[in-house]
C-alpha cells in the first residue's frame, strides 16, 4: 500500500479546492485586504514599479537636458501677472535677472512673468523609446508648447531634478531587486540544503556563512569597487556592483532559512515521509519549501529597502553607479556640502525617493507577514 504524506500547507490547498474554498493565496490577499499599511504599501510599490518601466512617458523633461544651474522649483500658478484667474494651469520660466546677488556675486534667478508656460495632461515632447524599442514623444504631463518645465528645480548642471530622479528610479529599483532576486535563490537553497542534510554538511557549511557574515561590509564594498578602473564600461562597473552586494548579502537569508528548515525537518509528515521512502528533493521542495516561503516573502519586501539604501550610501560617496547613468544615490552627491544645502534645498529630492521606497517596501512587509502568518 502507497502512502503518500503532504505538508500542510498542501493539505490545506487541496482540501479548499475539493471543497470549492479559497485557496491558500486567495485568503492571503483576503487577510492583506484588511491591513491598510499592508495594502499604501502595496499601492506604492505598484506606483514606483510602473514609474520606473515608463520613466519615458512621466518625466517632463529630457534628464539630459541642460538650463540654468540650480534654478528653483517652477510654481504652478492659476493667475497670471495681472491677478486674472484662468482654469488652465500655467507656470513662469526661470530666467536670470539683471541683479547681482549681495553675497555670492550670481545674477538673481527668478520667474519670467512674460513667457507663460500653459500646462496639460498627455502632451508632447521629448522623444524616448518605449521599452527600449518603440519610438514615443508623449508624456504625462508638461507644458503644451513641449518647452522644459522644472517643477522641482534643476541641478548644478541645470538639469532637471524630478525628470533624473524618475529615471533613476530604474537604476536603483533594478540593482534592489536583481541583488535580492540572487540572494533569495542562493540563500535559501543553501539554507535548505544545509538545515535539511545537517552533520558535518551542515557544519562546514555555517562555518563558511559565519565567514562571509564576519566581514566587515562597508570597508569591503568600498575596496571592491574600487578595483573597477574609471575608464570601465558603465554596463561593467554596474554588474560588478550588483555580484559585490550579491556575494556578501545572501549569508543573512541562508541562515534564517535553515533554521526553519532546522524546526521543520522534526515534525511528523517530514518523518513520515521520510518512512515511506520519499526522495530527498521530494522532502526539500514539496514539504519544507511550501512552509518557509512565507518567510522568504516577507524578508524579500525587507530586503529590497535595506538594499535602495545601501546603494544610495555607496552611490553618495562614489562608489556605486556612474555617468551616464542616473540613480539616487548618484543624484545625492550634489548635496555633499551644507553650504550648498542651505541655498538650494530642492536638490535633497532624491531623499523622498528613498523614503517613499522605503516605507512602501516595508509597509507591504507587514502587511504580507500578518497575511501568510496569522498565527
Amino acid at each position: 500500500m502507497h502512502i503518500q504524506i503532504q505538508s500542510p500547507a498542501l493539505v490545506v490547498e487541496t482540501v479548499n479546492k475539493k471543497r470549492g474554498n479559497e485557496s491558500y493565496l486567495a485568503l492571503v490577499w483576503r487577510r492583506l485586504k484588511r491591513s491598510w499599511t499592508g495594502m499604501i504599501g502595496l499601492t506604492l510599490v505598484c506606483a514606483l514599479l510602473i514609474i520606473a518601466v515608463f520613466a519615458g512617458f512621466f518625466a517632463p523633461v529630457d534628464p539630459k537636458l541642460t538650463d540654468i544651474g540650480f534654478a528653483p522649483p517652477e510654481i504652478v500658478r492659476f493667475y497670471d501677472k495681472e491677478g486674472g484667474f484662468h482654469l488652465r494651469p500655467r507656470t513662469y520660466p526661470i530666467a536670470e535677472t539683471q541683479e547681482l546677488d549681495p553675497v555670492t556675486f550670481q545674477p538673481v534667478v527668478g520667474p519670467d512673468y512674460n513667457n507663460p508656460r500653459l500646462l496639460g495632461f498627455f502632451v508632447k515632447g521629448f522623444e524616448y523609446k518605449l521599452f527600449g524599442i518603440i519610438p514615443a514623444n508623449r508624456h504625462f504631463f508638461g507644458t503644451l508648447d513641449g518647452q522644459p518645465v522644472h517643477f522641482l528645480g534643476t541641478d548644478k548642471f541645470g538639469r532637471d531634478v524630478l525628470s533624473r530622479a524618475i529615471y533613476g528610479s530604474r537604476i536603483s529599483l533594478m540593482i534592489a531587486l536583481i541583488v535580492v532576486s540572487i540572494v533569495t535563490i542562493v540563500g535559501t537553497t543553501v539554507g535548505l540544503v544545509s538545515g535539511y542534510f545537517g552533520g558535518r554538511f551542515d557544519t562546514w557549511t555555517q562555518r563558511f556563512v559565519e565567514l562571509v557574515l564576519a566581514f566587515p561590509q562597508l570597508p569591503l564594498y568600498l575596496a571592491l569597487s574600487s578595483l573597477i578602473p574609471v575608464t570601465a564600461p558603465t554596463n561593467v562597473f554596474l554588474a560588478f556592483v550588483i555580484i559585490v552586494m550579491s556575494a556578501l548579502g545572501w549569508a543573512q537569508m541562508s541562515r534564517e532559512v535553515r533554521g526553519k528548515t532546522l524546526a521543520l525537518a522534526r515534525i511528523e509528515y517530514v518523518r513520515a515521509a521520510m518512512a515511506v521512502g520519499a526522495t530527498d528533493r521530494r522532502i526539500i521542495f514539496q514539504h519544507i519549501l511550501p512552509n518557509v516561503m512565507s518567510h522568504v516573502i516577507v524578508a524579500i519586501t525587507i530586503a529590497i529597502p535595506q538594499v535602495v539604501l545601501l546603494e544610495s550610501f555607496l552611490g553618495f560617496l562614489g562608489f556605486a553607479v556612474k555617468p551616464p547613468l542616473i540613480s539616487w544615490g548618484l543624484m545625492l552627491q550634489d548635496t555633499a556640502t551644507y553650504s550648498v544645502i542651505g541655498s538650494y534645498p530642492w536638490i535633497l529630492t532624491p531623499v523622498a525617493f528613498v523614503l517613499v521606497t522605503v516605507f512602501a517596501f516595508n509597509a507591504l512587509g507587514d502587511g504580507l507577514r500578518d497575511a501568510v502568518d496569522p498565527y
